[in-house]
């Protein structure tokens, strides 16, 4: 497991490579102030409609796709 200065930094490293430095800092601070709950939000939208043998599929595809 990584520790929470790594997790943060490469966060916020993956943030701010896909959305820029000011958008990653926009993200940030929306976060900060909306009242979200990202596992209601995960059940709800994430993987809405997917079964789980479609889920496993998208994973493995992804793993291939990004694995270096």
């Amino acid at each position: 497991m990584t520790n929470s200065a790594v997790l943060l930094d490469r966060g916020l490293q993956c943030l701010s490579n896909e959305l820029g430095i000011v958008d990653a800092e926009r993200f940030v601070a929306l976060i900060l102030r909306e009242p979200f709950d990202y596992t209601e939000w995960r059940k709800d939208n994430l993987f809405a409609g997917m079964g789980i043998d479609e889920i496993i599929d998208e994973a493995d595809k992804y793993c291939q796709e990004n694995t270096r």
